[in-house]
């Protein structure tokens, strides 16, 4: 039988994902199941975007320009002045989602060998990226204690080798929902500058920022232009995340030059989907404000209801939706898995993501677990109590 390539086999699994089955099971058992695993917001999409698509009047449903259709970049430009970045419609390449977008500038960025930094916990699927691009992830813990703040420049300092050439970060980040502030963006500017390195920044949680905070964008430090590459994406900012459109982004004309042949070798991005989120850039600021009122109301009931929990930490996010708690349970792995097969409360359970996932580090994230908070306020209020009766009962429970 011919053989599976060592990508492949070295290929990791999502831990957000790899529960399905358990969770199927648990479900045809007649268990009620609340999904905190994954960050599939149940907000409605914007009416705009869905009724462009509903509306339309097409004869072909033809290929864009391998970069995207010019209105939509052209619209995309016009948002980002909006917030204040200057970026045009030749520094963007649209995307079949985020993650094509990470994918397009590791290959164009890296070669296999290279080594890249990421705070670690970090969105898990970077890892998958970086063995699709043959990189080395090295990851720098950041630490739940004082709420995954950026670690200090000498735990960076002293990672770096000839091998080193690019930092990647989330901001605000998946999975701890913490927010980088411009000062420690500057610390990382100042690394990126010495050392010359690409500075990859994925951004799609823009909208999202809590308790008066505003995003700052890596797009406006000084000095750095020519290495920092955005990721974007309409998935969580417009609750769209099946339309899979993302964006590529960088003032740096080699890089989208080769990015773009990337780009042509797939064809194009979605035809209908670039429509909705061409659409969906017409969305109003009231559709935003309401959503962000919601999520500011749903992290607390998840947030200080976890923190109520004998035993239990978590850090409150300034925005995505996300948080990382940590519980008083020998292995997240474990608590995650008896919670679908074995425990149930009032007829419910819980899917959560194990953090261990999200660290590169072996041993490190094993008594954490990530949670999204994208169910309506009463799915999160019993599936915080679910867990509160579940750590009592649990057989693996350390104190």
């Amino acid at each position: 039988m011919p053989k599976i390539s060592t990508k492949g086999l070295e290929m990791p699994q999502s831990p957000i994902r790899k529960l399905v089955p358990f969770s199927e099971a648990a479900k045809e058992a007649g268990k009620h199941v609340f999904h905190l695993n994954i960050g599939q917001p149940d907000i409605a999409s914007p009416k705009v975007a869905m009724d462009a698509v509903k509306n339309l009047d097409l004869d072909v449903l033809e290929y864009s320009h391998s970069a995207g259709f010019d209105s939509y970049r052209t619209g995309l430009s016009d948002y980002y002045h909006k917030n204040g970045l200057d970026i045009d419609k030749e520094d963007i390449i649209i995307t079949t989602g985020g993650s094509e977008a990470l994918i397009f500038g590791f290959m164009t960025c890296f070669n296999p060998g290279d080594e890249v930094i990421i705070p670690e916990p970090f969105y898990a699927n970077y890892n998958g990226f970086a063995k699709t691009a043959g990189l080395t992830v090295v990851p720098v813990t950041a630490k739940i204690e004082n709420g995954f703040a950026l670690p200090d420049v000498a735990d960076f300092e002293k990672l770096i080798t000839n091998k080193t050439k690019g930092i990647i970060i989330c901001n605000p980040g998946n999975p701890t929902g913490y927010l980088y502030s411009k000062s420690e963006l500057e610390q990382l500017r100042d690394i990126v500058k010495e050392h010359d390195l690409y500075l990859f920044a994925d951004e799609v949680y823009r909208e999202f920022c809590y308790d008066g905070a505003s995003p700052f964008s890596v797009m406006s430090l000084d000095g750095i232009d020519q290495n920092v590459i955005l990721i974007d994406s309409v998935s969580k900012r417009y609750s769209m995340c099946g339309a899979r459109i993302g964006a590529l982004i960088s003032k740096n004309k080699e890089v989208m030059s080769t990015a773009l042949k990337f780009a042509q070798a797939r064809l194009s991005p979605p035809t209908l989907a670039q429509i909705a989120s061409e659409a969906a850039l017409q969305t109003p600021q009231s559709y935003f404000d309401e959503v962000v009122d919601e999520y500011v109301d749903r992290r607390n009931i998840t947030v200080d209801g976890l923190n109520a929990i004998e035993g239990v930490f978590c850090p409150k996010p300034k925005g995505a939706f996300y948080c990382i708690a940590q519980l008083p349970i020998d292995n997240s792995d474990k608590f995650c898995q008896w919670l679908l097969e074995s425990f149930e409360y009032e007829g419910n359970t819980v899917m959560m993501a194990p953090a261990s996932g999200f660290y590169a580090t072996n041993g490190l994230g094993t008594n954490q677990v990530r949670i999204a908070y994208v169910l309506e306020k009463e799915s999160l209020k019993k599936a915080v109590k679910c867990i509160e009766e579940a750590l009592k009962v649990y057989p693996g429970r350390v104190d």
